[in-house]
């Protein structure tokens, strides 16, 4: 057996590029089979919350002819904040990443995106946001999670469209996509999950910024609900990025309505739009009172059951 090397999507502007990954101790638990079903799905989610990371281990970056040496964090974690004197390339680029063990290296290969020079950044919740994940309802939302396998899970109709119309939105090359974030309180176990989701249902490539790692059963079945990470993560895009303009898209479940306003307080010339779906059976008064006080600040905001009215809300202010 040999170590895991894990990589994520990562990104760039023109001063820094920032990739990250995670190294996992050698291991006999296989790597989530999307085709399971019921108990033996449930084994193979449990499966992906047990593996150990590997603190401290030797990472290699290899950039621009030359190679960058750091160690992974605690929890197995390492990123890459890497200077840029220039980058030529837009889009999807390679990148890679090595470890070695026992004499022998062990090369991995992922992109990260450099946004062409546009309009739109996209950042977007994901449970129940695009996925049907019933986060209102902790059981069963936990149920769906162990016993109903990847090709079962559902996504919201009319999602997809809306999705691919604002990734290409003022972009008359069908090659270049406008920057699509996934930011989620989903840790970074489900990376692969989400990541295989979004591919079959066709939704735009996208970074992927979710919560720290767990290890352990413990740490699966009793999770904090704390957000504050996703407010950090999407801060810090707005900072990466200052020059876009963005539309965040969310849901009303839980804190999406809250960590938006302060978004678009901080940053009161940058958000376009804010999108934030119905979950329940009513509109939620904490959610329109958040959205009230947006379109005082001249952001457009759309609370909608259906993707549906939210294509034609973006048809309407012109971002598709």
């Amino acid at each position: 057996m040999k170590p895991i090397l894990k990589l994520y999507r990562g990104y760039a502007n023109e001063q820094e590029l920032i990739v990250m990954g995670h190294v996992f101790k050698p291991t006999s638990i296989k790597d989530y089979d999307f085709q399971k079903k019921n108990l033996k799905n449930a084994t193979s989610i449990i499966n992906m919350f047990r593996i150990k990371t590997q603190s401290n281990a030797d990472v290699y970056l290899e950039h621009n002819n030359t190679k960058i040496h750091t160690k992974t964090l605690k929890d197995g974690y390492f990123k890459f904040c890497v200077p840029l004197d220039k980058i030529d390339n837009y889009g999807w680029i390679e990148y890679k990443v090595s470890i070695v063990y026992n004499h022998k290296t062990i090369t991995t290969k992922e992109s990260y995106i450099h946004p062409h020079k546009g309009n739109l950044g996209i950042i977007s919740d994901i449970d129940d946001t695009f996925l049907v994940s019933h986060s209102l309802n902790p059981i069963k939302k936990l149920y769906i999670l162990l016993f109903k396998n990847i090709n079962n899970r559902k996504i919201f109709k009319d999602v997809v469209s809306h999705y691919q119309a604002l990734s290409s939105s003022g972009r008359s090359n069908n090659e270049e996509k406008n920057a699509f974030f996934y930011v989620s309180s989903s840790e970074w176990n489900l990376y692969r999950f989400i990541t295989k989701f979004t591919e079959i249902h066709q939704l735009p490539k996208a970074v992927l910024l979710l919560k720290d790692i767990k290890t352990s059963l413990t740490d699966f079945f009793f999770t904090s609900s704390n957000h504050n990470h996703k407010f950090e993560k999407i801060k810090h895009i707005l900072e990466f990025y200052p020059n876009l303009e963005y539309v965040l898209l969310g849901d009303d479940s839980q804190d999406d309505p809250l960590l938006y306003e302060a978004i678009c307080k901080i940053f009161p010339v940058s958000v376009k739009a804010v999108y934030i779906r119905q979950t329940g059976n009513h509109k939620k008064k904490a959610a329109i009172d958040v959205l009230n006080t947006l379109e005082s600040l001249k952001v457009a905001v759309c609370y909608f059951k259906n993707s549906s009215e939210a294509i034609t809300h973006s048809k309407a202010i012109g971002i598709i």
